[in-house]
């Protein structure tokens, strides 16, 4: 055979060689993609065989993870308004009294008052004619020597012509004591009887230290109560009740009471359209339903 017939005859069969080895390699390529994407998520693999249904390991297949609803929190309860009692009702003279400190009673009715607890005032009149003032007073000298008195008492109430209190103020000089060293029964009465017609209950707690012969000074919404011992004699008290009208907490509280501040009680008529809707329906429907079987 010639050199051209051979070179004819080897080259189909290098064709034929080179197609061979293409159509290996084409059939390799997809086997070592899979084998490298195992490898690489091998987890995922797995999952793929179960999916078929494929067991690849001993180990048992794992349940699905369960994840539970996240609880939502409950909305907060609905706030109840409540309407202040204050807004609606003004307090009452008597708690007033207890704050906003003014004399109750009139000079005159304090003057008797003494008088009847034995301190022989006098009568509620001007101290003179040109006076604009008017007052009663009490005054005894016990004892004195040439020099000063040694036991005495005196008492004043003094106020307006209409009867208002504006001071009262008392002046004891060697006053009698007991046997425990407390100011005697009757000395003792025009106290009580000044703390009695105030009406200010705290003010009782000035007849202890008083009744010991000590001092004591009291202030609470501009009402001043003091009884103190005379810096120059040692056997002589002062003492003083004054309502200053025009202090700071005396404002306040007068403020704070007066009936101009206060909103009217609502009518009950007009209190009834300040229900809710499902209030107001169903007392509707009950008037209704009363009405029909009246008829």
């Amino acid at each position: 055979m010639s050199d051209a017939s051979q070179e004819q005859v080897s080259v189909p069969l290098r064709n034929n060689i080179r197609r061979s080895a293409w159509s290996i390699f084409f059939l390799i390529l997809p086997c070592l993609l899979a084998a490298a994407l195992f490898v690489a998520d091998a987890e995922r693999s797995e999952d793929l065989f179960r999916h078929f249904g494929i067991q690849i390991s001993d180990e048992p297949p794992q349940p699905p993870m369960i994840v539970e609803p996240v609880a939502t929190p409950a909305p907060p309860p609905a706030l109840q308004v409540k309407i202040p009692i204050r807004l609606i009702k003004a307090p009452e003279p008597e708690v007033a009294a207890q704050f906003l400190r003014k004399w109750r009673v009139s000079g005159p009715t304090v003057c008797k008052a003494l008088r009847d607890a034995g301190i022989g005032t006098s009568e509620w009149r001007a101290p003179s004619m040109r006076s604009t003032s008017h007052e009663c007073y009490f005054q005894r000298i016990y004892k004195k020597n040439d020099v000063r008195p040694l036991n005495s008492l005196f008492l004043r109430v003094k106020g307006s012509s209409s009867g208002d209190i504006v001071e009262i103020k008392g002046r004891l000089v060697g006053p009698p004591t007991n046997a425990e060293g407390q100011l005697d029964v009757g000395h003792m009465k025009i106290f009580e009887t000044l703390v009695r017609q105030a009406g200010w209950s705290d003010f009782q707690d000035a007849l202890v230290p008083i009744r010991s012969l000590r001092d004591f000074e009291h202030e609470r919404f501009g009402a001043y109560f003091s009884f103190r011992r005379d810096t120059e004699s040692q056997d002589s008290y002062n003492f003083m009740l004054v309502v200053t009208a025009g202090s700071g907490p005396q404002t306040r509280t007068k403020a704070y009471f007066s009936p101009e501040r206060w909103v009217e009680a609502p009518d009950p008529r007009i209190a009834e359209l300040s229900l809710p809707i499902s209030q107001l329906s169903s007392k509707q429907g009950a008037d209704h339903l009363q009405g029909v079987a009246s008829r």
